[in-house]
């Protein structure tokens, strides 16, 4: 998303990674990364997609000298892209649900396939397919790093991103709401039970406690949910 006019350090430290979003920095994306690096917690060097050029930029910004690709967090490699093989795909969507720039397309038992202009080569969605009909191939011979990837690239697999992010967050508020006025259905519908004995008033009242129960615990998610994409707060990481 557009950064305000005046960006804080992690807005402008998020602007030089590579938007891959792929967490081999350790983080959940590149906006938590660029956070960590912001506040300290974090060295410039555990991007592997970003490579050593992508070290060289971070350097220059924080004024601070160079040091070597963390082994820890991968290696720099030539730039690959996801590829499904068709024949084996048996349309769990689990690909779909893992890949962070909605570079996956396809429906329930349907085959899927990666739109290959919107790899970012994250290779996330390897791991969780369960039939491993899930391949990363180099895109070309040798290059790797901001070599292979432009800012173009970066800027477009960002607002891809968010716009997930965001479809996500509407999609599961949504559901919430869905859940909450199935509740208050349930609720009404029990308050109108007539009860005769006393074992009958206490299942009445037994039910009644545990709907009250989720009615609040929808209330106290959607508080939540509220205060934390007020426009005076902080940005959450996705």
């Amino acid at each position: 998303m557009p950064h305000p006019a005046s960006p804080s350090l992690a807005d402008q430290i998020e602007d030089l990674l590579p938007q891959t979003q792929c967490t081999k920095c350790g983080y959940n994306g590149c906006r938590p990364y660029a956070q960590a690096i912001a506040d300290g917690n974090a060295d410039i060097n555990q991007c592997p997609p970003g490579g050593a050029q992508g070290i060289v930029r971070l350097a220059s910004l924080l004024n601070k000298k160079f040091i070597p690709l963390n082994p820890v967090n991968g290696i720099e490699r030539p730039r690959s892209v996801a590829y499904v093989d068709e024949s084996l795909c048996i349309g769990c969507t689990l690909c779909i649900q893992a890949c962070p720039v909605d570079a996956i397309v396809g429906a329930a038992k349907q085959m899927h396939t990666v739109v290959t202009s919107l790899c970012t080569g994250c290779d996330l969605c390897v791991a969780p397919c369960p039939v491993d009909c899930i391949v990363m191939y180099p895109v070309n011979d040798d290059t790797s790093g901001w070599d292979a990837w432009s800012q173009m690239d970066a800027d477009d697999a960002r607002t891809r991103h968010d716009l997930r992010t965001q479809r996500l967050r509407r999609e599961a508020e949504a559901n919430d709401a869905r859940l909450a006025a199935k509740a208050v259905a349930k609720m009404q519908e029990v308050t109108q039970e007539v009860s005769v004995t006393s074992d009958e008033q206490a299942e009445k009242e037994r039910k009644r406690a545990i709907i009250a129960a989720a009615i609040e615990r929808a209330r106290a998610k959607a508080a939540a949910s509220t205060e934390a994409t007020a426009p005076d707060t902080p940005k959450k990481d996705a």
